[in-house]
């Protein structure tokens, strides 16, 4: 016989799932689910125990449960995956839109991230990824010439890795991240659908060819809320 709590929580999951009760919004009140489902606080406390522990709300002091996005897009970490091979994978609508594509002198920075001298150029390539609808990601490739003598903005819509790969027959082999969690700049809120988000999650690649030479340095700046950074680890002994 299935116990009171686990029948409400069962109900308010499907209700999650179905679109009943949408993303960032507020679950009734303790008193409020209580007189819903004529049982007690304390039966309510634990079904919203259970949703908070199985990642379908968050409880904010002073405001209630707030239910979370649980339509989030799994990306791996440990591979090297092009927006368009991740978004064709979703089988959701999306968009590249190219906001700037240009040879450029390299700063302090990219040159240090890239291992450039004074004398080198680099694309520079800001892209926003659009999924559903929502713009969700901005990239921004730092290229060295070297490797890349050209590129389009056709190019840039498409599929960078693509063009690499199959056009210049460069052979990408594997790449160093790092994944930090920053404030968003005045760039991310102008190109990104960031309204009510404090946070971006920001992944930093070096990018090798299969000859160790550094060819590229990209950093993704994802809106919290719509990804979960999955991974696969094996112990070694």
């Amino acid at each position: 016989m299935t116990t009171k709590y686990l029948t409400i929580y069962n109900t308010l999951v499907e209700q999650m799932k179905s679109g009943q009760i949408l993303p960032r919004t507020l679950l009734p009140s303790e008193n409020e689910l209580a007189e819903q489902f004529d049982t007690s606080r304390e039966t309510i406390r634990k079904a919203l125990n259970l949703l908070s522990q199985h990642g379908y709300i968050q409880k904010v002091r002073g405001k209630g449960s707030i239910v979370i996005d649980i339509n989030k897009f799994d990306f791996p970490i440990s591979g090297l995956v092009s927006f368009k091979e991740l978004a064709d994978k979703l089988n959701r609508s999306h968009r590249t839109i190219v906001n700037e594509l240009s040879l450029i002198k390299p700063d302090h920075f990219i040159r240090n991230q890239l291992q450039l001298t004074l004398k080198d150029q680099v694309w520079k390539v800001i892209r926003t990824r659009e999924i559903g609808g929502e713009k969700i990601i901005l990239d921004k490739d730092y290229l060295n010439k070297k490797f890349v003598p050209e590129i389009t903005t056709e190019i840039s819509e498409d599929s960078i890795y693509s063009y690499l790969e199959n056009e210049l027959n460069l052979t990408i082999s594997f790449a160093k991240k790092e994944i930090v969690v920053e404030e968003p700049t005045d760039e991310d809120r102008s190109l990104l659908d960031l309204e009510g988000y404090h946070n971006v999650v920001v992944i930093k690649s070096h990018v090798y060819l299969d000859d160790a030479s550094l060819f590229q340095y990209t950093e993704s700046r994802h809106r919290p809320d719509k990804f979960r950074f999955v991974d696969f680890a094996r112990r070694s002994h």
